[in-house]
C-alpha cells in the first residue's frame, strides 16, 4: 500500500494533485492532473497516478504507473502505462506517455494504436488523423488507414477522409465489413449534406448528420457566439419546446417522404407522455413499441431514460439494427453522455435536462431557488397540455443565426437520399463543432 513517506512529485501543479490524494480526494487529484501543463515529468506523473490507482483498487494500473516511475523511458513501460489509463477511463492522462512510446518505437502498431485510442476518447481527432497520416509507410491498411479515415471526419477534414478512403482496400477479415459500411454511408452523407450546409466549425446540424444520419430540428438561441454552436448546457425544459420539437418532426418526415403509419410509445414514462403527444400531432395511433414494426415513428424523450426502464437495455439492442420504414425521434439528446444507438431525428442537444413534468426549478415565497415535486398527473393529461402549448420558438439572446423551420426542410430535401441507412451505431464524438462542457 502507499503512504504519505513516499517521494513526493517536485512540480508545484503536480504537488496539488498530491495534496488532493492525502486528504482521500481521488477525484480532485485527477482533475489537477487534466488541468496540469503540458509538458510535466513523466516520473512524476505517474507516480501521483500510481498512488490514486492504489487508493481505487486499481491494481492494473497501479503496477503499470509503478514500472513507469522506475523506468519511463522504457517504451513497454510507456505503453503498458497508456493501456492500463485507457482502459481504466482515463484516457487524458496517458498521451505524452504514449507520444513518446511512439517516439521511442516508431513501428510497433500498439503503440500507434492506443494513442490514437487516447486522442479519439478526447475528440482531439485532428491530432489523431495527423500522427496516422505522418506513418502511412508503416501502417497496416485496416484498421490503421481506416482510423486515418475515420477522424480526418471527425476533424473536420473531408479532403484528407475522401484521400484516403479511396485508398482504402477491401478488408481480409470479414470484422472489418460493418465498419467500412458505416463508413461509406458516412461520406455518402457528407456528400449530400454539402450540397446544402457549409460543413464548417459551426454546422451544427451538417456535421450531426454527416456523423450518425441524425437531423437535428432545432439550435440553441443561447450562446452560440460563446462558444455553445447551437448545443444547450443546462436546460429546464418546457412543454412548449416539446410540441415545437414535434412539429419539426413533422416537417422533416414531410420533407424527406416518409409516412410512417404509428407512433411507437417506449416504455419509460417521459417517452410515453411525448409519444401521446407526438401521436395527436402527427394524427396516428399510439401503440407500445414492437421491434419488428415496420413504417412506424419511435418516440424517445431522452433514450439515456429510457436505457434505465424496464426492458430498457433490450429494446435499445433491438433499434440499432434498422426495421423498414421505422424512425427513431429522441428530443433531448445528452451530446456529453450520447445514447447507446444513434437516433434519425432529435429536437435539441444538451448536457443536462429537466423535463417539464420532473423536478423542476421554481422561486419560492422568500425569493429563493427550489425543486418543485415532479407532475404526478396521468400521461394523458400532461400529453394534452403539449398539444395545447406555444410552439414558438424561444427568441434567445439575439445572437444565434436564424433557425427557421424552411432552413431544417430545405436540408432534410437534400438529404433525404442518404436518410434512415445501415445500423444505428453510437456515437461518441462531438465531431468538428466544439463546445464547452460543463459537467
Amino acid at each position: 500500500m502507499f503512504s504519505r513517506k513516499l517521494r513526493r512529485p517536485r512540480s508545484p501543479e503536480l504537488l496539488k494533485a498530491w495534496e488532493c490524494l492525502d486528504a482521500h480526494d481521488v477525484p480532485g487529484a485527477l482533475r489537477q492532473l487534466r488541468q496540469a501543463s503540458e509538458p510535466q515529468p513523466l516520473a512524476e506523473v505517474a507516480l501521483v497516478v500510481a498512488r490514486a490507482a492504489d487508493a481505487s483498487g486499481f491494481d492494473d494500473l497501479r503496477q503499470a504507473a509503478t514500472a513507469l516511475t522506475a523506468q519511463p523511458d522504457k517504451a513497454q513501460n510507456l505503453y503498458d502505462y497508456g493501456y492500463a489509463c485507457v482502459e481504466r477511463g482515463v484516457s487524458h492522462l496517458p498521451i505524452p506517455a504514449l507520444r513518446e512510446a511512439v517516439r521511442l518505437a516508431p513501428d510497433s502498431p500498439a503503440a500507434l494504436r492506443e494513442l490514437v485510442s487516447a486522442y479519439e476518447d478526447q475528440g482531439r481527432h485532428r491530432e489523431a488523423a495527423d500522427v496516422l497520416a505522418a506513418r502511412e509507410g508503416r501502417f497496416a491498411e485496416w484498421p490503421d488507414r481506416y482510423l486515418l479515415v475515420f477522424n480526418a471526419v471527425l476533424a473536420g477534414d473531408l479532403e484528407l477522409a475522401r484521400r484516403h478512403h479511396a485508398l482504402l482496400p477491401p478488408p481480409d477479415d470479414e470484422m472489418w465489413l460493418p465498419a467500412r459500411d458505416r463508413q461509406n454511408r458516412v461520406l455518402e452523407r457528407a456528400a449530400s449534406a454539402g450540397a446544402a450546409s457549409a460543413l464548417d466549425a459551426t454546422d451544427l446540424r451538417g456535421w450531426q448528420y454527416v456523423m450518425g444520419g441524425t437531423v437535428l430540428g432545432t439550435l440553441s438561441p443561447y450562446g452560440f457566439d460563446a462558444g455553445m454552436a447551437g448545443r444547450y448546457a443546462f436546460l429546464q425544459d418546457t412543454h412548449d419546446t416539446c410540441l415545437q420539437g414535434l412539429l419539426r418532426l413533422k416537417a422533416v418526415l414531410d420533407a424527406a417522404q416518409v409516412r410512417p403509419r404509428s407512433v411507437s410509445l417506449l416504455p419509460d414514462r417521459g417517452s410515453r407522455i411525448l409519444g401521446l403527444a407526438a401521436a395527436q400531432v402527427l394524427g396516428l395511433p399510439a401503440e407500445p413499441f414492437d421491434a419488428g414494426r415496420p413504417d412506424t415513428v419511435v418516440i424517445a424523450y431522452d433514450l439515456n431514460e429510457t436505457a434505465g426502464a424496464d426492458r430498457g437495455p433490450e429494446i435499445l439492442g433491438q433499434l440499432f439494427d434498422r426495421v423498414p420504414g421505422q424512425v427513431l425521434h429522441e428530443h433531448a439528446s445528452c451530446w456529453t453522455d450520447t445514447p447507446a444507438v444513434t437516433p434519425d431525428s432529435v429536437t435539441l442537444l444538451h448536457q443536462s435536462v429537466v423535463a417539464p413534468w420532473g423536478e423542476t426549478l421554481r422561486q419560492n415565497a422568500d425569493g429563493a431557488v427550489e425543486r418543485g415535486e415532479p407532475d404526478g398527473r396521468p400521461e394523458a393529461e400532461i400529453a394534452a397540455d403539449i398539444v395545447a402549448a406555444d410552439p414558438a420558438p424561444d427568441r434567445g439572446d439575439g445572437e444565434t443565426p436564424a433557425d427557421r423551420v424552411e432552413r431544417l426542410t430545405d436540408f432534410v430535401t437534400a438529404v433525404r437520399g442518404t436518410w434512415l441507412r445501415g445500423d444505428r451505431a453510437r456515437v461518441k464524438s462531438p465531431g468538428p463543432v466544439s463546445s464547452p462542457r460543463f459537467l
